[in-house]
C-alpha cells in the first residue's frame, strides 16, 4: 500500500524562530480566532459542526487576512483527519490529480483527509469538475477559499456540493486583541522581548492592518523589529515608517470594485455627497483608473440627473477633458467637484425610461413604415407617389406647432415615453408638454 506523505520526517519542516509572527501566531483552537462571531460564536451551527468533527465541504469567502486559512486548519485538527493544501496560484490539474490519489489513498486506510485550496477562483472548469467525484464519495473534505464573489468564478456543480459561508473583514478592536496576545505569547510571539507600546499605537497598527489580521501581525513584526536597540519602544516615530505608504484593500476587477462603485452610483443617486465624495475618494485611493470613473459619472449625469438639470452632462465632460489634461493628482479635484455637483442637484430619470419605453416599442412593433406625410419627396416620382402629402409645416401652423399631425407610424398612434418629473428643469418641461399634449389630443377630437 502506497506510503502518506504525512509521513514525511519533520526535520523538513522548518524551525518555529524562522517563520514569521503572523505564522507562528496562527490560531490552534476556535477559541483563539477573532473576528467571524456570527459563524463561529458558541453554539453558532458550524461552530457546532467543527467541534463535533462532522464538517461538510464547504468554500470560504471572505477578504485577506480573515481567517480562511486558520478555519480550514481547524477543521482538519477538529476532525482528526489529514491537512493538505494547494494554490490555484500554483498548481495545474497534474498537482490536482497526485493531491486527490494520495486522498483517497489515505481515505482507503480510513482516514479522510481536509483539502485546502487556495484561490479556488482561478481553477478553471475542467480544473473545478476534478474534485466533484471526491467530494461525493467523501474522500476529501474540499474547502475552497476565495475573495471573489462564488456565483460569478465557480461552476455550479461545485457550489451545489459545497455549502458557502461568507466571512468579513476583522475589526479594529478584534485586531487589537490578536496583537496584544502577540505580544504577551512568550512560546509564540514577542512576549519575551521587552517592547513596549501604548494602546493608541496599538490601535494605530490595527487600523493600518485594514481587517487583515496577517497583516497587523507583520506591521507589529517590523515595527519590534525597528524598536529593538532603542529602548525597545515602538513610538509614533516608529510607527511612522512601518506605515509609510500603507493601501487600503481594493480589487481593481473584482467583487470589492463593483461594490464600491455600486455605493458611489447609488450615493449620487440618494442625494448625498458626502457619501459619493468617500467612495469616489476611496476608489481613487485603491488606484481604480480615474477615467472610468469620469466614464461612469458622465453616464450617472445622463441616468439620474438628466433633464433635471441638463449643465450636469456638460460639467461631466468638462471634468473628464480636465482630468485628461491634467492627470493626477490635480485632475482628481475636478473629479472630486463633478461627484458633489452630481449628488447635489436635482435628479429625474424620465429621459432615462422613456428611452427604455421607446426601445421596448421598436422591438414589438417591428419595422414600422414612415407615414408619407413625414417622408422627404426630393425627387418628382417621390412627390407623384404621394411622399410628403398633408405634411403640415409646424412654423405656418397657429402658435407653431401642428397640433393634428402625428409623429408615429400609422399602426401605433401616438405614444407618450417622456413624462418630466416636478423637479429642477423639468418642471418647466412638465409644463410646457402636459398643455401641448392636451391640445394635440383634444385637436384629433381624443378630448
Amino acid at each position: 500500500m502506497r506510503k502518506s506523505k504525512s509521513a514525511a520526517p519533520s526535520l523538513f519542516q522548518p524551525p518555529e524562530g524562522l517563520k514569521p509572527l503572523a505564522e507562528r501566531m496562527r490560531p490552534a483552537t476556535l477559541d483563539e480566532m477573532v473576528g467571524q462571531r456570527r459563524l463561529l460564536s458558541p453554539g453558532s451551527a458550524l461552530r457546532r459542526a467543527v467541534e463535533s468533527g462532522h464538517v461538510h465541504s464547504m468554500i470560504l469567502w471572505g477578504p485577506p487576512g480573515c481567517g480562511k486559512t486558520t478555519l480550514a486548519l481547524l477543521l482538519a485538527k477538529y476532525s482528526d483527519a489529514e491537512f493538505r493544501a494547494i494554490s490555484a496560484v500554483l498548481s495545474g490539474l497534474p498537482d490536482v490529480r497526485l493531491v486527490l490519489a494520495d486522498a483517497e489513498s489515505r481515505f482507503n486506510e480510513g482516514r479522510r483527509t481536509v483539502l485546502f485550496v487556495d484561490e479556488v477562483h482561478r481553477f478553471n472548469k475542467a480544473q473545478q469538475d476534478a474534485f466533484l467525484p471526491h467530494i461525493e464519495r467523501g474522500s476529501i473534505l474540499f474547502v475552497g477559499a476565495t475573495t471573489e464573489n462564488p456565483s460569478f468564478e465557480l461552476n455550479s456543480a461545485l457550489l451545489s456540493r459545497c455549502r458557502v459561508h461568507v466571512l468579513e473583514a476583522v475589526g479594529v478592536d478584534d485586531i487589537v486583541d490578536a496583537l496584544r496576545r502577540a505580544l504577551a505569547d512568550e512560546e509564540r510571539g514577542l512576549g519575551r522581548q521587552p517592547l513596549k507600546i501604548s494602546e493608541a499605537n496599538l490601535r494605530l497598527i490595527a487600523q493600518a492592518a485594514d481587517g487583515d489580521v496577517r497583516r497587523g501581525l507583520t506591521l507589529l513584526e517590523i515595527a519590534a523589529e525597528l524598536a529593538t536597540g532603542e529602548d525597545d519602544h515602538i513610538t509614533e516615530a516608529t510607527l511612522a515608517q512601518v506605515l509609510a505608504d500603507r493601501t487600503r484593500r481594493f480589487d481593481k476587477q473584482g467583487e470589492q470594485f463593483y461594490d464600491q462603485i455600486s455605493a458611489l452610483h447609488k450615493s449620487v443617486r440618494s442625494s448625498n455627497p458626502d457619501a459619493a465624495l468617500y467612495w469616489l475618494t476611496r476608489m481613487l485611493d485603491g488606484g481604480c483608473d480615474p477615467v472610468y470613473l469620469a466614464r461612469r459619472m458622465t453616464r450617472m449625469a445622463v441616468e439620474d440627473v438628466g433633464l433635471a438639470d441638463p449643465r450636469a452632462l456638460q460639467m461631466a465632460i468638462e471634468a473628464w477633458d480636465t482630468y485628461e489634461r491634467l492627470g493626477s493628482p490635480e485632475g482628481d479635484l475636478a473629479l472630486a467637484q463633478l461627484v458633489i455637483y452630481l449628488a447635489s442637484c436635482a435628479k429625474s430619470n424620465a429621459a432615462y425610461l422613456a428611452f427604455n419605453q421607446a426601445k421596448s416599442d421598436v422591438r414589438e412593433h417591428g419595422t414600422q413604415e414612415v407615414p408619407m406625410h413625414l417622408r422627404n419627396a426630393p425627387t418628382k416620382l417621390m412627390k407623384e407617389l404621394g411622399y410628403g402629402t398633408g405634411y403640415q409645416y409646424d412654423h405656418d401652423a397657429e402658435g407653431g406647432i401642428a397640433l393634428e399631425q402625428t409623429g408615429f407610424p400609422d399602426a401605433m398612434g401616438e405614444r407618450v415615453y417622456y413624462e418630466p418629473v416636478e423637479r429642477g428643469l423639468e418642471i418647466k418641461l412638465k409644463e410646457k408638454l402636459d398643455k401641448l399634449r392636451a391640445a394635440r389630443r383634444q385637436a384629433r377630437g381624443e378630448e
